[in-house]
């Protein structure tokens, strides 16, 4: 971040469409695709035509996509439908996509998670218990075969069932790489297992992995000494979420928290750092008007690449960039609308308005038919 002589933050000129190097790519802008659960998958989980159309029809020369939260192992699925990473026949399916986006010169990552206790004992290998942190209720639905359905209240890993989710992230990473992705990220937000440990309003463990903030972002680091191990660490990325809501999370100290989260990923020379903004909450924006304050902060603390998510358009994204926040910019709801998101922010061309009933579930509907800016104009 540049300053003048009366140490004031002085604008750049970096804009959405400024190159930049993202680990070892270069890209030729910064319009993130941002991880997108969208439960299109069908049996076992696997990538199928929906998925392979969907991120070909998103993918750009030079552009980076963050895949959607790939579960890792048989007990972390929350979502019916969203897709795995755990299976060779997933594999395969994830090959077909990761082939699309790089034969149409993109980069794209696999988002790994686990919901943790944001499950139903109909998602779980032979009807079992969610697990979590520690076995306090999610208070909310999950998606199941059979609809939207209460949680099932979940049950406290012991110890070396921790441990064994480590290698089971390990597991995944592998399987990731054999799958054509170009690097991981880690997702530690959403209230799902990473972000349940982070934070202590779902974390009373007592253990080596609960108690004090070293403690509690203690799986996490672990992962990604994992991932890193797999990948090297300039192919791994970690997400958070700082002082999000969502999922019924909170911290008695956010501030503490995640800027020590954010000093200790330091030392591993990570891709990126991909930061949720608190004005949004899922799919929503609560507070529209509110700052982006996550990025704002940690970019104080965290010294490497960052990606700002939660409430962007095109003018709020340069903004941010031009302020120094952050160095790219990740898109959720108008990716899903506009297929051609790229272009249209390039041109300064108006946006297709998004369909919030046909974001979780379904078929091609609300998924791979939005129109294109000159089929929109032909048909106008």
């Amino acid at each position: 971040m540049q300053t003048n002589n009366n140490t004031e933050t002085a604008v750049s000129s970096t804009d959405l469409f400024t190159p930049v190097q993202l680990g070892p790519y270069q890209l030729t802008h910064r319009v993130v695709m941002a991880p997108l659960t969208r439960m299109r998958t069908a049996a076992d989980f696997v990538p199928n035509d929906l998925l392979v159309e969907h991120y070909t029809q998103r993918a750009t020369p030079g552009g980076y996509i963050v895949a959607e939260g790939t579960v890792i192992s048989e007990t972390g699925h929350g979502y019916y439908g969203a897709p795995g990473i755990y299976t060779d026949e997933q594999v395969e399916g994830w090959k077909r996509v990761t082939t699309a986006v790089h034969n149409k010169g993109g980069i794209i990552f696999d988002q790994l998670f686990h919901v943790g206790r944001q499950s139903h004992r109909s998602l779980q290998p032979n009807g079992g218990q969610p697990v979590g942190a520690s076995a306090i209720e999610f208070e909310d639905f999950v998606y199941t075969p059979t609809g939207w359905v209460p949680a099932d209240l979940n049950r406290a890993m012991t110890t070396e069932e921790v441990k064994a989710m480590v290698e089971d992230y390990r597991k995944a990473a592998i399987k990731a790489k054999e799958a054509g992705f170009d690097g991981v990220e880690l997702h530690g937000a959403n209230g799902y297992l990473v972000d349940q440990f982070l934070q202590d309003g779902s974390n009373q463990r007592t253990d080596s992995y609960g108690g004090s903030i070293e403690n509690r972002i203690r799986f996490m680091l672990e992962i990604v000494e994992a991932l890193v191990e797999v990948w090297g660490a300039n192919r791994v990325a970690v997400r958070l979420g700082p002082s999000g809501t969502f999922a019924s999370m909170f911290d008695s100290d956010p501030i503490a928290l995640f800027s020590y989260a954010a000093e200790q990923l330091n030392k591993f020379g990570l891709a990126y750092l991909h930061l949720i903004e608190p004005r949004v909450k899922g799919s929503v924006e609560e507070v529209e008007d509110l700052e982006p304050v996550a990025a704002m902060h940690l970019r104080q603390i965290f010294k490497g690449t960052i990606i700002a998510a939660g409430g962007f358009d095109g003018e709020k994204a340069n903004d941010i960039l031009q302020k120094g926040n952050a160095d790219l910019v990740a898109f959720g709801r108008h990716f899903i609308a506009n297929p051609d998101l790229v272009f249209r922010l390039k041109n300064n061309l108006p946006l297709n308005p998004y369909d919030r009933d046909t974001f979780y579930g379904g078929d091609a509907h609300g998924y791979n038919d939005y129109p294109f800016y000159k089929e929109e104009a032909i048909s106008a």
